[in-house]
């Protein structure tokens, strides 16, 4: 009996012994987890951190290039209005220039108009008012107007626009212009107004 009670306190000591060391390992063991647990909720919050860190990087880049968007904007707004009010006046400017130049021809026209009352030489007069003719014709030209030829010249619809066709009154007249109404001019290469003319068919 007493080697069985004996036993019996010695089973009882081995178990609770037993009982110490799976406590003491469970709680070792639950003392590791814990800072393991810690540590992932560590990571978890720098996750989210990291994110909101992110999305608040995301939205200051976000203001920086709307404000960078409405700056040239508004830039460019002032630009074209500027650009635009130096456009209008330099157009303004520019016929000025042009009228400017006329004013002399206009006075030699006024005196031409006051000499013919007065005037007793027919000869006299028709040359005054060449002259002035060929002013006027210098004057456009020096501002880049150039006549187009258009008698006994190929029909060009580029530069010519036929009024009528007529029978070419010679062999090597068809298809050429054989007379102009209406003289055509360019600016600058440019046609500005088309020579009306006749064709021969």
């Amino acid at each position: 009996m007493t080697k069985d009670k004996s036993k019996s306190k010695k089973d009882k000591l081995e178990e609770k012994d037993l009982e110490t060391t799976v406590e003491q390992t469970v709680e070792e063991q639950e003392l590791k987890e814990e800072p393991k647990a810690e540590k992932k909720k560590e990571k978890k919050k720098s996750a989210k951190e990291k994110k909101a860190d992110e999305l608040e990087e995301l939205g200051q880049k976000l203001q920086d290039i709307n404000d960078k968007y409405m700056r040239l904007s508004a830039e460019f707004d002032n630009y074209r209005k500027r650009t635009l009010k130096e456009k209008m006046e330099l157009t303004k400017s520019a016929g000025e220039k042009i009228l400017v130049n006329v004013l002399p021809v206009m006075d030699n026209f006024e005196r031409a108009l006051q000499s013919m009352d007065d005037a007793k030489d027919i000869e006299a007069l028709k040359e005054g008012v060449k002259l002035i003719y060929s002013n006027f014709k210098d004057f456009i030209s020096q501002n880049g107007v150039k006549e187009i030829e258009a008698v006994n010249q190929e029909f060009d619809t580029d530069i010519h626009e036929a009024i009528t066709k007529i029978p070419a009154p010679s062999e090597d007249l068809k298809g050429k212009v054989v007379d102009c109404v209406e003289k055509g001019y360019t600016l600058n290469e440019k046609v500005i107004r088309f020579s009306k003319v006749v064709v021969g068919e």
